[in-house]
């Protein structure tokens, strides 16, 4: 009976391991990109943009028309004298047309206008890659908070394994008279706060890898194991690079780039109204009137349109886009002023979550010896229980501390990367 509950729990074991979905930071991201909506939509977006600028290089093409009409009139719409009587025309016809027209010059609005879907294109490109780091970015936060927090629950199932050993200690030295009872109800009110921060803890990793699920798109598993652990990681210094150089490599600097761009080429648009427009044409006119014979006559025209009443307002209009040009320029190099300062800050947001890693990482080797020291003299009866719970608190918080530093300091790494453009 023993052997064969052993081996149902150890089958129920393996049932458990082979259950647990295991991710790793680099799966999570191409997850959370494979389904998040926004990157659904960035990608439908360029689509849109590509048909658009499809649809633009048309223009180059020839235009072809074709109509026609059919007269049944209840009496003749011509009277002619002829000879003493009366002929009359036009009760009844039919006409049809086509017309194959070759713009020749359209004052560059056909070319700026092909430059200008081009530029729309790129811009959905740049939109896509914004939102895709964001989304990278958020994954990062999610991934690390929830190894961050399972963590945690290590840490306080060690110090409620400490307590544990603690109480037991202490009530036997109760019973022997050895210790006060207020020691036995210090040590006991301290695995009871332990056990409540426990039961808060499990309710944070819950929430924590929901969270998480939903925003990879998978569902909702509480045994779920992300694979990979916090580290210190290299020195800041491995990731600098000079911002300068730096900033014509954001997503955010192409963008303005793309905004003075436009204003141009809506500039270069509204001038080509005012300016002359030429094309030749080929075309064919099918045509019969009442009772005569039809008739097909083929045609090669040209045409040439001169805008004249608009001169006068071009000049005001034309002055009104140089304004948005500028404009869009003063943007430009304000926007440029702020990211190049994004990544200053950035910069020193990560050497400063560096430091505090190795700082927190200092404070946790000093916890550690301050509790062997205290655990040395609690054996030797040299220090209270008090000041022995006291020494574990400390390393608790020390580790916590340096998961949060190493957490944080993950973070501020890819942001870093992120906003200087890699």
């Amino acid at each position: 009976m023993k052997k064969y509950t052993l081996a149902l729990a150890v089958l129920l074991c393996v049932n458990t391991m082979f259950a647990q979905r295991m991710l790793t930071l680099e799966e999570s991201k191409q997850l959370a990109l494979q389904h998040n909506y926004r990157i659904k939509n960035s990608i439908l977006e360029m689509e849109a943009a590509g048909e658009t600028k499809k649809a633009a290089f048309t223009s180059f093409f020839p235009s072809l028309s074709a109509g026609g009409y059919a007269l049944n009139a209840q009496k003749n719409l011509m009277e002619l004298s002829v000879g003493g009587g009366a002929l009359g025309l036009l009760k009844s016809g039919t006409l049809g047309m086509v017309s194959l027209v070759q713009p020749v010059y359209a004052g560059g609005r056909i070319w700026n206008g092909n430059k200008l879907a081009s530029l729309s294109e790129d811009v959905s490109e740049y939109k896509s890659r914004l939102a895709r780091n964001e989304v990278l970015l958020k994954t990062e936060e999610q991934y690390w908070l929830v190894v961050v927090l399972k963590e945690k629950m290590k840490t306080i199932h060690a110090y409620e394994e400490f307590l544990d050993s603690l109480l037991r200690q202490v009530e036997d030295a109760y019973a022997s008279g050895l210790v006060m009872k207020n020691d036995l109800l210090k040590v006991r009110l301290k695995r009871s706060e332990v056990l409540l921060n426990k039961s808060k803890l499990e309710n944070g990793i819950k929430l924590a890898t929901m969270a998480f699920c939903q925003h990879v798109n998978i569902p909702y598993d509480p045994t779920l194991v992300l694979v990979d652990s916090l580290s210190t990681g290299d020195l800041p210094q491995t990731y600098y690079v000079d911002h300068k150089e730096a900033l014509g490599e954001r997503t955010e600097y192409k963008l303005l780039q793309s905004s003075v761009r436009a204003e141009e080429l809506q500039t270069r648009l509204k001038r080509g109204e005012y300016l002359p427009q030429a094309g030749i044409g080929v075309g064919g006119i099918y045509m019969k009137i009442d009772d005569g014979k039809d008739r097909t006559v083929g045609m090669v025209y040209g045409t040439v349109q001169i805008p004249i009443s608009g001169w006068w307002a071009a000049s005001h209009t034309l002055a009104e886009r140089k304004a948005q040009e500028q404009i869009a320029r003063n943007g430009m190099k304000d926007q440029s002023e702020l990211l190049l300062l994004q990544m200053e800050k950035a910069w020193q947001d990560f050497t400063d979550a560096y430091k505090q890693v190795l700082l927190s990482d200092d404070t946790q080797k000093q916890a550690e010896e301050n509790l062997k020291v205290n655990e040395d003299g609690y054996k030797n009866g040299m220090i209270s229980v008090s000041d022995l719970l006291e020494a574990q608190a400390m390393l608790q918080q020390a580790k916590d501390q340096l998961n949060d530093a190493k957490a944080n300091c993950q973070t501020k790494k890819i942001n870093y990367l992120q906003v200087t453009g890699r």
